[in-house]
C-alpha cells in the first residue's frame, strides 16, 4: 500500500518498537547459475503508495466552486510545497469518479473529476521518487549512475497496474535499461505497494521475456496480500503528504471519499483468501459488530456502499501471487521488518464516512508498524519455485518506511546484483 502501505509518519507518534533477537531467514537456491558479468547489473524501483511524485493540473473545475478553478499542485509523501488547493480541495479534484455500468470492462470505469488531468512527474528518474535518496547514494558508492542504470517506475498510486498504461510503459522502461545498459538483465526492487506492480509485470510477461531482461526481484516488506488498514481508511481518510490522519471532519470526509473510488485501495486491502478471518478490521460499537477481511462484503452492505461493493469484488487480492502458475518465476531476495506494534483496523463508533480517530481506536497487532506479520510473511510461498533461488531476510526492530535505507538491507542489495542468475 494502498499501499497501501504507508503510515510512517502517523505511526511513529503511536508506536513503540519492539526488538526480537534473532533473524528469520528462509533460503531456497535451486538451478544452475549463469557466470557472472564485470558489468553492473542494472536497477528499476517501484515505490511505494504514493512515494511516486504525481501533477495534478486542473483546468476551469466544476467539482467544487469553493477551490480554485485553475491552477496545479503536486501529490507524493513529504510534499512541503504551498499549494492555493486546500487538502481538502486536493482530496475532491483527486477523487476518481466511477460508473457501474457493467457493460464497461472494470478498469474503463474510472474517470478522473472534470478538466483534471495527473500525470508522473520525471517518469523513469530518480527524482521522481525522493524518499529513496538513501538508495540511490548507497548505488552510487557502487559505481552507479543515476538516471542511466538506476531508474525508477512510478506510478499513480490511485490506479492499480491494469491501468493508466501502466504494464505497457514499464515494460518499455525494463527493455529501455537492458539496452541502455549492454543488454545487462535488470534487477527490479519494489517497496511496500511497489512489489504488487513489479509482480504485475513479471507475471503479464512471457518467461522468454523474464529470462532475457530480468535479473531478478527485490521486493521490500512486498503488500502482496494486502493489509488490513485499508478496510479502516474507507472510513477514516489519510492524508498524503504526512501520512496522518485528518483532524477535522471535512477533511475526514474528503480524504475517506477519495479512496472509496480508487481501485488500488482495494488491491491493496487484505484478501481473505489469504487473511480469513485471522484479524479484526472494524470494530461498529453502535452494533457490536466485528468484521474481519472475510467479512467485507458485509462490512460494505453494512455502510451503505453499494458501487463500492462492485470496485472491491474486483480488486480485492487483484494481484496474484500464492500459486505456481503465479510465481514471479525469477529469482527473489524479499526483505521484511518485524517486531513492531502494527496497525490492521480500528474501533469505531458506527459506520459513516468521514470519522476523526483516536490512538486508543486502534487495533494492533505484530507486523513491521505498517504492515502486519501476515502480510510480510506471504511470499514464503515462492520458495516453492523449481528453478529460480528465494531468501526472505527478516529484519528485526526494522520499521517499513525504514527498510529500503537499512544498512544491512542495502548491503544484501549489493550482493544480489552481483551474483549470478539462476534458470533450470
Amino acid at each position: 500500500m494502498p499501499a497501501s502501505a504507508m503510515l510512517a509518519g502517523m505511526n511513529a507518534r503511536f508506536l513503540i518498537r519492539a526488538v526480537v533477537a534473532a533473524a528469520v531467514t528462509l533460503a531456497v537456491l535451486p538451478g544452475t547459475a549463469e557466470a557472472s558479468s564485470p558489468s553492473r547489473t542494472p536497477v528499476v524501483l517501484f515505490p511505494a503508495f504514493h512515494l511516486t511524485k504525481l501533477e495534478v493540473t486542473v483546468r476551469d473545475q466544476t467539482t467544487d466552486p469553493n477551490c480554485p478553478r485553475s491552477g496545479s499542485f503536486q501529490d507524493w509523501y513529504q510534499n512541503t510545497q504551498a499549494s492555493a488547493f486546500s487538502q481538502v480541495c486536493q482530496d475532491e479534484l483527486e477523487t476518481l469518479r466511477y460508473d457501474p455500468n457493467p457493460a464497461k470492462p472494470m478498469p474503463l470505469r474510472f474517470a478522473e473529476q472534470p478538466g483534471v488531468t495527473v500525470s508522473v512527474i520525471d517518469y523513469g528518474r530518480t527524482d521522481s521518487a525522493p524518499f529513496y535518496e538513501t538508495l540511490y547514494k548507497t548505488l552510487e558508492s557502487a559505481g552507479y549512475q543515476r538516471d542511466k542504470d538506476i531508474r525508477v517506475a512510478g506510478y499513480d498510486a490511485r490506479l492499480t497496474p491494469d491501468q493508466g498504461g501502466f504494464l505497457a510503459r514499464a515494460k518499455q522502461l525494463v527493455e529501455q535499461t537492458y539496452h541502455d545498459n549492454g543488454n545487462m538483465p535488470v534487477q527490479l526492487i519494489g517497496h511496500s505497494n511497489g512489489p504488487l506492480y513489479a509482480q504485475y509485470l513479471l507475471t503479464h510477461t512471457s518467461q522468454a521475456w523474464r529470462d532475457t531482461y530480468i535479473h531478478g526481484f527485490t521486493p521490500l516488506a512486498g503488500n502482496f496480500p494486502g493489509q488490513g488498514l485499508l478496510y479502516s481508511m474507507l472510513f477514516t481518510g489519510l492524508n498524503v503528504p504526512d501520512f496522518g490522519y485528518p483532524k477535522t471532519v471535512d477533511n475526514a470526509v474528503s480524504s475517506a471519499r477519495m479512496y472509496l473510488t480508487a481501485p488500488s485501495t482495494y488491491m491493496s486491502a487484505s484478501d481473505p483468501a489469504v487473511f480469513g478471518d485471522r484479524e479484526t478490521v472494524i470494530k461498529d460499537t453502535s452494533t457490536g459488530r466485528g468484521y474481519t477481511p472475510r467479512d467485507w462484503p458485509q462490512l460494505l452492505k453494512d455502510a451503505g456502499l453499494t458501487a463500492e461493493q462492485q470496485i472491491a469484488r474486483y480488486y480485492i487480492g487483484f494481484v496474484k501471487f500464492s500459486t505456481p502458475r503465479n510465481f514471479p518465476n525469477v529469482d527473489v531476495t524479499a526483505e521484511k521488518g518485524s517486531g513492531l506494534p502494527t496497525i490492521v483496523g480500528a474501533t469505531l463508533p458506527d459506520l459513516k464516512i468521514g470519522q476523526l480517530v483516536e490512538q486508543s481506536q486502534f487495533i494492533l497487532m505484530s507486523g513491521d508498524s505498517n504492515q502486519e506479520d501476515i502480510t510480510n510473511n506471504a511470499n514464503r510461498v515462492w520458495s516453492a519455485m523449481k528453478c529460480h533461488s528465494y531468501v526472505l531476510n527478516d529484519n528485526p526492530g526494522v520499521d517499513h518506511f525504514s527498510l529500503p535505507s537499512n544498512e544491512n538491507v542495502l548491503n544484501r542489495l549489493l550482493t544480489t546484483l552481483t551474483a549470478p542468475r539462476h534458470h533450470c
